[in-house]
């Protein structure tokens, strides 16, 4: 993958100005209606707008300064309808469009290029998006869940007739006197917001453009090993549109807090604490893990803080058969109170074993 600072035309070390700047002279220079049919010129429009999208937020672009492509999630997984994606990339139009806003103050593509950007989305209907929490259990071995969405589709027996603004065209021209001129401008149709239709009969109960809302259930298979803003895009499962094509139903993932667990990418971090005997004469515990529970040999004389690894207990790896390790550190217990007797037997036992811990306190100063 290109370095998205690179793509972006900027130095790691660039302001948000700086970055926003470069992107939005990208944007003017790659946008389709500016390339039609220019299949390369399209290819570099989603891709500076995805590496903005990283660059552009702050923690994101903290993570990808520090991991790379992989902190940030960047790549896709098949096996499943859409696809499955970090946080950040493979950006459909709608997305990157809706950047124009904060980039541009508005699109400026109804004056420059004599259309709106966003009025390429409207040969379907919006995109739903909705959270998914997840526990770590869930997580690592993957899970088929059964969420309930409610969607717009549209209402039985509603019947559509060519929008008389547009005149079916979606889109509505205006002139302007300029100083330059006469300046013809191209914007989306206000009454039929580009479908070059209205509701014609609309049935009780409908919407003023004939939708209605529609509950279903979907089964969503859930990969082992996803991250927090991972999501999954199952293609047509969105809201309808008045000719019936719906848009996309995404999934972010979230992670549940876990009561022993911290999560640090493919690995698991676990802090266990210890008694002294153990930590001295080693030994041999049970510990928990994400799929269960293992064994972990404490090795005699351990320091406090001292991380041990066990190899192939974190979670799966995305597309890889290969795990991460289950990172454990080491506490040593220290009692706070101590009855008499064994205040003493400390007391005999750290005056022999000092010579051996402590080899200068046998040397006159």
């Amino acid at each position: 993958m290109r370095d998205l600072y690179d793509i972006i035309g900027v130095s790691k070390n660039a302001t948000q100005d700086e970055i926003k700047k470069s992107y939005r002279k990208l944007a003017l220079k790659y946008h389709p209606d500016r390339n039609p049919d220019n299949k390369d010129a399209e290819k570099n429009f989603k891709e500076a707008a995805e590496a903005y999208s990283i660059l552009s937020d702050a923690p994101k672009r903290s993570r990808y300064d520090q991991f790379g492509h992989a902190g940030v999630g960047m790549g896709d997984a098949g096996g499943g309808p859409g696809g499955f994606s970090g946080g950040g990339v493979h950006m459909s139009m709608d997305d990157i469009f809706s950047q124009f806003g904060d980039i541009f103050g508005g699109s400026p593509f109804e004056s420059i290029f004599g259309g709106s950007g966003r009025g390429r989305s409207r040969g379907r209907g919006t995109d739903i998006q909705i959270k998914l929490k997840l526990t770590f259990e869930e997580i690592a071995k993957g899970i088929e869940k059964k969420i309930k969405i409610k969607r717009s589709v549209v209402a039985p027996g509603a019947d559509f007739i060519t929008c008389p603004t547009c005149k079916g065209q979606g889109q509505v021209s205006t002139v302007q006197n300029t100083i330059l001129g006469h300046m013809r401008s191209t914007s989306v149709c206000p009454h039929c917001e580009g479908s070059g239709k209205r509701i014609g009969n609309r049935p009780t109960g409908s919407g003023p453009d004939g939708m209605i809302k529609k509950e279903e259930t979907i089964k969503v298979n859930v990969p082992a090993g996803v991250e927090e803003g991972n999501y999954m895009t199952l293609n047509g499962q969105g809201n309808e549109n008045i000719s019936k094509t719906p848009g996309d139903l995404i999934i972010v993932f979230m992670e549940e807090d876990h009561e022993y667990f911290v999560r640090d990418g493919e690995n698991v971090l676990l802090e266990v604490t210890i008694s002294y005997p153990t930590a001295v004469l080693g030994g041999k515990i049970e510990i928990p893990t994400v799929d269960g529970k293992a064994g972990l040999k404490i090795p005699a004389g351990i320091q406090s803080g001292q991380v041990l690894r066990l190899k192939g207990k974190g979670f799966p790896r995305l597309r890889s058969r290969s795990n991460g390790d289950q990172l454990v550190k080491i506490q040593i217990e220290t009692p706070t109170k101590l009855s008499r007797s064994t205040k003493k037997l400390i007391e005999s036992l750290g005056n022999d074993l000092e010579p051996i811990l402590n080899p200068l306190s046998k040397i006159d100063i």
